[in-house]
């Protein structure tokens, strides 16, 4: 049989209390408080609104106006150095080297002796000339004194006419040969000259290519070989001009304006320290590279600039020209184009296309696009977007020296420019 016996829940309860009552005070308060507290938080949370989210601050940015100014537009070039005028040295005369009068690769001065041929084979050869001369000269006065007597005898009918016409014929080819012996003299005497030879022109002179002692033979094609000279005061400067530029210059020169100014630096150089001045101008232009050639002349007093060395070259572009210059990197690229971001009136950005020019500095010469009045954003560009508040901060574009290496631009009108001096 099924015996039920009853729980008294009287005991189960002291007991409870009676754990409850052992434990220390702070666990009887965690107890009691735990779900106090959980039961406030709940109401709370479920009695308040939630709060919106804070606004991003609005970014600062630095504008300024486009600085204005007059500058000088330069087209860059790429060219090498030559000779103004260059001399092969080679003897007019054959015979053996006896004497050699300079130092390999020295500066030489025009009529400077630099090599000596043996001259006593020309020496003899001038001193039989003169004697033909003498023995020339004396057969002239026998013919002019027959023929004196002819003419005395003529008047008596001593003699015939022709006796006298045949006497005047004498002394007309003594007279002849007279003046072949005074040639034959003076070529004798140039040969003699010709033993020493020396500079025909001012300039650095190359290592010499025949020693003394050996023979040389004179001649335009088949001449022996001394040296060169190389004229390196003034020097030139060619290079090759693109067709759209030759059109441009053109056109320029055609309107009255002057840009025949050309500076140039070396390779090792960062400023262009020379300055030269455009000379010559190809009358035609290559069918191949479409270029034509060009020529500017460039002292060189220190005889530094040497044929064959390369250098960078800007030829002035004709007079000034008023522009406006923001600084490089506040020009940003969007695609295919170039543009700038302004700041309104109403502290909005905006992006503004423009057209760029060539470098100044570190200022960017901006053909078309913006004016005066445009507040262009200098500094903090990547916090500004179109369309977007900022807070500007108002500072002016003060002008800065040229860099270091000018960087190219790719526009073909102009690819440098400098300020103009006030």
């Amino acid at each position: 049989m099924n015996m039920i016996s009853k729980v008294t829940s009287d005991g189960e309860a002291q007991r409870v209390r009676l754990s409850f009552a052992r434990r220390p005070l702070w666990q009887r308060a965690a107890i009691v408080g735990t779900p106090l507290v959980a039961l406030a938080a709940a109401v709370t949370l479920w009695s308040s609104d939630p709060s919106p989210a804070a606004a991003p601050p609005v970014p600062t940015v630095t504008v300024a106006a486009p600085l204005q100014s007059e500058v000088n537009l330069w087209d860059d070039y790429v060219g090498r150095f030559e000779a103004s005028r260059s001399v092969e040295v080679r003897p007019r005369v054959s015979g053996q080297i006896v004497g050699v009068h300079f130092r390999d690769g020295q500066i030489v001065q025009k009529g400077q002796l630099l090599f000596t041929v043996d001259p006593r084979p020309f020496t003899a050869a001038l001193a039989e000339a003169r004697a033909g001369v003498a023995t020339a000269r004396s057969q002239l006065a026998l013919a002019e004194t027959n023929l004196g007597r002819a003419r005395r005898l003529l008047e008596a009918n001593a003699v015939s006419q022709a006796n006298v016409d045949q006497l005047t014929a004498q002394v007309q080819t003594a007279r002849a040969a007279l003046a072949a012996a005074q040639a034959r003299v003076q070529q004798r005497s140039l040969d003699v000259e010709f033993t020493q030879i020396r500079a025909p022109i001012s300039g650095r002179i190359s290592d010499r290519k025949i020693d003394a002692g050996n023979l040389v033979a004179s001649g335009v094609d088949g001449g022996t070989l001394l040296t060169t000279i190389n004229a390196l005061d003034p020097i030139y400067f060619t290079f090759d001009v693109p067709e759209s530029l030759y059109l441009k210059d053109s056109r320029q020169r055609s309107a009255g304006e002057q840009g025949d100014i050309a500076q140039i630096r070396l390779q090792d150089e960062a400023t262009y320290s020379r300055t030269g001045r455009l000379d010559f101008t190809d009358n035609g232009i290559s069918q191949n590279s479409g270029t034509i050639r060009a020529r500017a002349v460039v002292p060189n007093p220190d005889y530094f600039l040497t044929p064959g060395m390369f250098g960078n070259m800007r030829l002035a572009d004709g007079g000034t020209t008023p522009a406006l210059l923001v600084p490089d990197a506040a020009i940003r690229t969007d695609q295919a184009r170039k543009i700038v971001l302004v700041v309104g009136r109403d502290d909005t950005v905006a992006a503004k296309p423009v057209e760029t020019g060539p470098l100044v500095g570190d200022l960017r010469v901006i053909r078309s696009g913006l004016s005066l009045a445009d507040r262009v954003v200098v500094q903090g560009v990547q916090f500004a977007m179109p369309g977007a508040k900022v807070k500007a901060r108002v500072t002016k574009v003060h002008p800065a020296a040229a860099p270091l290496a000018p960087a190219q631009s790719q526009s073909p009108s102009a690819s440098q420019a400098t300020l103009a001096a006030r």
